[in-house]
């Protein structure tokens, strides 16, 4: 058991973005190995909807990422199709006011210029696409390339797809470091694991991850509840979302921010968040915030308040100061590569994640200029 092993990547950390950069590194021609203190997708991604969002990024490099993640999940798709329940449902954004509604318009505009399709769609319209929202609402506009996986069953089958060696129940408790100060593995309470290269993919504790080999990454973990409906027919076609939803994952705040966001799933049950607060790793089941998303899905779908909720969940989204991942070779420790830090948009960008980290450890160009990512971008006083 406690023989070591060796390999040419060692990606720590079972979730969607660990998947995918095993799935990308071993495409490059890389043995891998993953390794996890938990099951595949135990942490941040087992408690997410699956969301393959555009909707909900400005311009700029998160969606630059977006944009390459969902052209690779629909490579993916194609691959391994109805095993991760891909859905090219899209998304439709609703405003509540004529102002909200003008608001979400200026901001789909800047998206445009970036590569987002972004269609307006006024008042009459929401019913065709919607037929059961509640009336009265004065427009939103509609995404088609946003779209849904399950995703404990995509990190699954991007691991399989990878080929790589799975380590499952093995806690890393160090960073293995040469004498000159060079990446040489991960030591786990079940021996060494030797390796020139240690991806970082470890979700909300990439913070602790990175404290082994020595160096500071701020991530901190924003938690979020998520409603599950009894199984029912379609009744919600898109991922159908309130447009203050988009000023709540950019906003820097540590209290509680409920938005409506309400989507059917290929299973039939329908998810209803969306909450951020951070309160630590607290996972203490919260009825006043479990009220607060029925209360707000109610009042965009109003024949969800027949409907039975069978169960909630929550999650910790692995949150840094500037809501940009981190990405890429950590410049203070030759061999240590950093991809975590994505929120809640992790399934999301996992594909894209992968690529570029495949690209950097291949000593390729990579697609997307990696500089906004990287991951000692932050001044040390804040990961204190």
């Amino acid at each position: 058991m406690n023989k070591r092993l060796t390999c040419d990547v060692v990606v720590v950390g079972a979730g969607t973005v660990g998947a995918a950069c095993a799935l990308y590194a071993a495409r490059a021609g890389l043995d891998v190995v993953i390794v996890d203190r938990g099951p595949v997708a135990g942490g941040t991604t087992g408690a997410g909807e699956g969301n393959l969002l555009v909707s909900d990024k400005e311009p700029g490099p998160e969606l630059d990422l977006a944009l390459l993640s969902g052209r690779l999940w629909a490579q993916l798709a194609e691959e391994l199709g109805e095993f991760v329940e891909y859905e090219a449902k899209g998304g439709l954004v609703v405003a509540a006011t004529p102002d909200g509604l003008a608001a979400l318009e200026r901001f789909a505009e800047e998206q445009r210029t970036a590569g987002v399709v972004a269609e307006p769609v006024d008042a009459d319209t929401l019913h065709d696409l919607e037929p059961h929202l509640a009336p009265g609402l004065p427009g939103g506009v509609y995404y088609p390339q946003d779209c849904q996986v399950m995703p404990a069953l995509a990190a699954a089958h991007l691991v399989r797809a990878s080929g790589a060696r799975l380590l499952t129940g093995r806690t890393v408790t160090g960073v293995l470091l040469r004498a000159d100060g060079t990446v040489d593995g991960v030591r786990t309470d079940r021996g060494d694991i030797l390796a020139p290269a240690v991806v970082n993919a470890a979700g909300t504790w990439g913070g602790e991850l990175a404290a082994l080999a020595g160096v500071t990454l701020p991530v901190l973990p924003r938690r979020g509840f998520v409603l599950v409906t009894e199984p029912l027919p379609r009744l919600v076609r898109h991922k159908v979302y309130a447009a203050d939803y988009v000023a709540d994952v950019a906003s820097d705040s540590a209290a509680l921010q409920t938005s409506p966001v309400v989507e059917g799933t290929a299973a039939g049950p329908i998810l209803i968040g969306a909450s951020r607060e951070r309160v630590g790793f607290d996972r203490t089941f919260s009825l006043p915030v479990v009220r607060a998303l029925a209360a707000g899905a109610t009042h965009l779908f109003p024949f969800l308040s027949d409907v039975r909720a069978m169960r909630s969940y929550l999650g910790f989204r692995p949150y840094l100061p500037d809501h940009l991942p981190a990405i890429g070779p950590d410049p203070r420790v030759p061999g240590l590569v950093h991809a975590c830090g994505h929120e809640g948009a992790g399934i999301g960008l996992a594909t894209g994640t992968g690529h570029l980290i495949a690209q950097l450890l291949d000593g390729r160009a990579p697609d997307l200029d990696p500089a906004p990512f990287r991951p000692d971008r932050f001044p040390e006083e804040e990961g204190a």
